[in-house]
């Protein structure tokens, strides 16, 4: 975690029903790719850490004989579970409202653990140290996130970019110049550094990968609102009673960017990191 900061319970409060609409969806070839890397074959556990509304876990739910996600905040595990209950694989799916530094002993063994974007939320250190303790020899911590170095570009699509710069500035105006994170501060921001903090947890690796993006998106201002809210940094709570103000001014600038109310995006690419428990065995 940031130093100066610590995490409360607030950090993604009123944020889970906005996720699965506002949050663009990992590249389309994540699934192919972690089946051939991982050779998952419907088999095994996977726990997911800090799962949110489960997008990661529900995804793989096929490759897996079960999921368990593991997040703190209520609003995710409820949207998880109804999402599970949607998609019919409830009878594999368990779902722990708990923080990873504090995951409850009898979960049982895994074989995968993943973190979608939520490792630097956590005492790296600490929950790296309890994965491995859960992990099966020769298992699998997965790192997925955004690329972030990718520049996407709407050149040649319909509708013009979606204005984050101009979004953030309002947001800004609203809840002051440093980045709030439920009842603190984030003035630098979270964490970096993964692969250290990995490293000297003792898992071998990382193998990295990279599922391509760039495929044509269309978004709409419901959807830019709700990836707003979606965020910790501008999750409904912060605002408190201007929080109708906040979103009718953000959908005020969107109009003007936009009059059709159509945005276009490009989907980002996803970077994985595979990690091992124990020493990574190469063919060859």
């Amino acid at each position: 975690m940031a130093a100066g900061w610590e995490w409360d319970d607030t950090l993604f409060s009123g944020a889970a029903t906005y996720y699965r609409r506002g949050r663009l969806p990992y590249a389309p070839g994540l699934v192919d790719v972690l089946t051939e890397v991982l050779q998952l074959d419907g088999q095994g556990r996977l726990i997911d850490v800090g799962c949110g509304p489960g997008t990661l876990a529900l995804s793989l739910a096929d490759l897996f004989g079960e999921i368990v996600g593991v997040d703190p905040d209520s609003g995710m595990i409820a949207e998880a579970t109804r999402e599970a209950a949607e998609r019919g694989v409830t009878g594999k799916a368990l779902w722990v409202q708990d923080r990873a530094e504090e995951l409850p002993t009898g979960l049982g063994t895994f074989t995968v653990a993943t973190f979608g974007q939520s490792f630097h939320w956590m005492d790296r250190d600490l929950v790296a140290a309890t994965i491995k303790d859960v992990l099966r020899p020769g298992g699998a911590l997965v790192h997925i996130s955004d690329l972030k170095a990718e520049i996407r570009t709407v050149d040649g699509l319909p509708y013009p970019a979606v204005p984050y710069s101009a979004v953030e500035e309002l947001v800004r105006h609203y809840l002051g110049p440093v980045r709030r994170a439920g009842r603190g501060l984030l003035p630098q921001g979270t964490p970096s550094g993964e692969s250290a903090v990995l490293a000297r947890a003792g898992f071998s690796g990382p193998q990295r990968h990279v599922v391509p993006g760039g495929q044509a998106l269309e978004r709409t201002c419901d959807d830019v609102v709700a990836g707003v809210f979606s965020m910790s940094f501008s999750a409904p709570h912060l605002f408190g009673t201007r929080r109708d103000d906040f979103e009718a001014d953000v959908r005020r600038l969107l109009r003007q960017v936009s009059p059709s109310g159509l945005f276009s995006e490009r989907q980002p690419s996803t970077e994985v990191f595979v990690w091992r428990k124990g020493p990574i065995v190469r063919s060859g």
